[in-house]
């Protein structure tokens, strides 16, 4: 009975086990199939998407190209300058000695880069005349004390000693009368070179609006608020308001009356003093040329006038030219952010593997079509095929800095590395405006020295004249220059010295206000916040450009000390490139800094100092201390602000403009004269005392390091005096009520309001 029973049971768990393995291959079918779906939809998904992303990522890389141009036949000029053979009649002037190093020269170099170059070029090449031999052995002209040259009508030269009767002009001007003139005449020529670089940014835009250049500008967020300056109704398409923004930009050069719209930007107070005292621009054009007129024989012959005038017209450039390059840049360009890159020359900057193209050049148009050029298939072929990787963009001077700040390419140096560059034996080309004697030098080895505007020729250099309608095919042709002498270069000869450091650049107001205070309460309020408190001292600007010459390694020193006395340091130009090679443009330098600025800078994650761009970008600072009155807590005018410009070396005439546009703005600007401004007692009391009432402003003279952080850092004692935080404040607690008091005080950027920071959400430094 029992194994009946067995036998049965076993039965049923068979049977079970047999149904059990049935129902589970038919399971394991249905999931098969059901993972097999699964599985095609998922890949379904990921495709969808990729294709999502693949478009997204198209429209916003379409967006950063030229749009593609017709295939039309169009030829690029092309013309080398040569040079033209000497004259057979010499004048007996003797030659300067011959110098065989550069251990010879006394000048300094205030890096082993520089110094490690030029020696191999004058101990290679002993008949080669450097700018540096120049700067040792030519003689600059000087005159004695009180001594000032008179050059504008052809009864003279006349040499004019100040106090002497008989020793006016003929025409019987005086020392201060000449030496206004001469000084004005130097402000009109650096304005002038802004109003025509603003004015080839602005011809670029009126060619994309009207189609004949195929590019897209990048900001569209920038081209309202610059928009709303100009007082332009931003309900309007974006079509309409770009061609209204063209056309009220184009009028500002040749406006003849009424004020500069774009002034008004300024704090309330700074326009009533300037309308009060007349310097409030009438346009940009009208200034220069009423200067230059105003210098004339049997015009103005009062040297206080032709000083107010020179305010004016340098107001033209800082509020005027240079605002419009700035802002139109980054409308075309894209608004800077805060970006990592190399600076100073090194294997990483000047590649051994690859075609090396130094950009030295202005126009922003020129830089960005090399940059797609240097990614063309067809340039990138050429280039393999004559052994190299590819083509290797590098910057150099204000025109890199640019570069540098949008595209975080690296910058191999400043205006005193022309020479340096091509001394590494591994440079292509070289690109842009520049100086003569970058041809001597660029012989010795295979680079080709390129111009790209027929206002700039050079003897001994290729001018590719820039078809702004056909840009991309404008950059190949440089480009194919520059690949075609890669095959030239000489191995043996090629000498970089390993000493590029990461610097970090692209402090646009903008992006100053959104590290300070975030998405959404962007804002220098923590700026404020921290130089009432006392943790930042004050704010320096270090401007200017790089020479020769100087045995001290001004800047850096003068930016150290700086910022170990809690000074934060903002630079633009060439002195921005020289504090990047001196590490001073990455957060970790927050250690030679105070123990204020330092925690600071730490809670923010900044620098200490903060690179802003080129010598043009200038405005951008006028930008931030506007703000800065805006936000409140340091008086009501930029004259009351800690904050102090200064330009520890310069070469070129813009820098006069820039100094006497911040002086007329309210600010002590100190700078070393050097050769070409000749003191004056009755010029020097009104730059150095008088205008300081009517504006805030005023002049300093300075050469050392020591000398110009006295005087910078005694300014900003005396500002915060004035303003009363020259003392801990007591702390306070605030209630409820009061916090809400608060809120309601609270000033909010128009920059903030146009809700211009939702691009910046999730971006970090690259």
């Amino acid at each position: 009975m029992s194994n009946k029973n067995s036998t049965k049971e076993l039965r049923e768990i068979f049977l079970s086990l047999k149904t059990g393995i049935k129902a589970l291959k038919s399971g394991m079918v249905v999931l098969e199939k059901g993972l097999s779906k699964l599985e095609k939809d998922i890949l379904n998904i990921n495709k969808e998407a990729l294709e999502k992303l693949h478009k997204m990522i198209s429209k916003e890389f379409e967006a950063l190209k030229f749009v593609e141009e017709k295939e039309e036949s169009v030829e690029i000029k092309i013309e080398k300058i040569e040079i033209e053979p000497e004259m057979e009649e010499k004048s007996e002037v003797s030659k300067p000695a011959e110098i065989e190093s550069a251990e010879e020269i006394k000048i300094g170099f205030y890096n082993k880069t520089l110094g490690k170059l030029y020696d191999r070029l004058h101990r290679e090449f002993s008949d080669l005349y450097t700018v540096l031999k120049r700067a040792e052995k030519t003689k600059i002209g000087e005159v004695d004390k009180g001594e000032v040259i008179c050059r504008v009508c052809n009864m003279g030269p006349c040499k004019v000693v100040e106090g002497v009767e008989e020793l006016k002009g003929i025409c019987g001007a005086d020392a201060s009368l000449v030496s206004a003139r001469n000084f004005a005449r130097l402000v009109a020529a650096g304005v002038s070179a802004q109003a025509d670089y603003a004015k080839s940014i602005v011809e670029t835009l009126n060619d994309i609006v009207k189609g004949e250049i195929p590019f897209k500008f990048r900001d569209k967020r920038k081209l309202k608020m610059f928009a709303y300056a100009l007082g332009i109704n931003l309900e309007k398409s974006e079509e309409e308001i770009l061609n209204e923004v063209v056309d009220k930009i184009s009028k500002i050069f040749f406006q003849q009356k009424g004020e500069l719209i774009l002034a008004h930007r300024a704090p309330k107070t700074l326009i009533e003093k300037w309308r009060k005292y007349e310097v409030m621009p009438r346009g940009i054009d009208r200034e220069i040329a009423e200067l230059i007129y105003r210098t004339s024989l049997g015009v103005d012959q009062y040297y206080k006038n032709i000083l107010f005038a020179s305010l004016r017209c340098a107001l033209a450039d800082g509020w005027g030219a240079s605002m419009i390059a700035t802002e139109l840049q980054d409308i075309l360009l894209g608004t800077p952010q805060p970006v990592r890159a190399q600076v100073n020359i090194g294997k990483e900057v000047i590649r051994e593997d690859m075609v090396n193209v130094v950009v030295c050049e202005e126009d922003p148009l020129v830089a960005e079509a090399l940059i797609q050029a240097s990614k063309d298939l067809e340039i990138l072929k050429l280039a393999k095929k004559a052994g190299a990787k590819g083509v290797n963009l590098v910057g150099l001077g204000c025109a890199g800095n640019e570069i540098l700040m949008r595209k975080g390419f690296p910058v191999a140096g400043s205006f005193a590395y022309q020479e340096a560059v091509i001394a590494t034996g591994a440079v292509e080309a070289i690109i842009g405006r520049l100086i003569p004697n970058v041809v001597q030098v660029a012989n010795r080895f295979h680079t080709a020295v390129i111009t790209t505007n027929p206002i700039s020729l050079m003897e001994g250099a290729i001018c590719v004249e820039f078809n702004r309608k056909y840009p991309l095919k404008s950059a190949k042709e440089i480009l194919k220059i520059a690949v075609s002498r890669y095959s030239k270069r000489d191995s043996t000869r090629i000498y970089i010295p390993d000493e590029a450091i990461e610097a970090i650049s692209g402090f646009s107001a903008e992006a100053l206000m959104y590290v300070m205070g975030g998405r959404f309460r962007a804002g220098l309020s923590i700026l404020n916040e921290n130089i009432i408190n006392g943790k930042i001292l004050g704010i320096a600007l270090i401007s200017g450009c790089d020479q020769f010459g100087v045995n001290e390694n001004v800047q850096v020193e003068l930016a150290k000390e700086l910022i170990s006395n809690n000074v934060l340091v903002f630079s633009t130009g060439c002195s921005a490139i020289k504090l990047g090679m001196a590490g001073l443009l990455v957060p970790e330098a927050s250690q030679l800094a105070g123990e204020g600025l330092r925690e600071v800078l730490e809670a923010i994650g900044c620098p200490p100092v903060l690179n802003t761009g080129s010598c043009v970008s200038n405005s951008r600072v006028l930008t931030v201390l506007t703000e800065m009155v805006n936000t409140g807590g340091l008086g009501k005018d930029i004259c009351e602000l800690p904050v102090i410009i200064c330009l520890p070396q310069w070469v070129n005439e813009k820098a006069l403009s820039t100094i006497m546009c911040f002086v007329s703005s309210g600010l002590q600007v100190v700078f070393d004269p050097g050769n070409l401004i000749v003191e004056n007692k009755k010029t020097n009391k009104f730059l150095f005392e008088e205008v300081e009432k009517y504006f805030g402003g005023s002049i300093r003279f300075a050469k050392t390091a020591s000398e110009f952080s006295g005087i910078i850092i005694d300014r900003i004692k005396q500002k915060r005096k004035k303003l009363g935080i020259d003392q801990l404040r007591p702390r306070i607690f605030y209630d409820m009520a009061m916090r809400r008091t608060l809120d309601e005080k609270r000033y909010i950027s128009s920059i903030h309001k146009s809700g211009f920071f939702e691009i910046l959400e999730n971006r970090s430094i690259n």
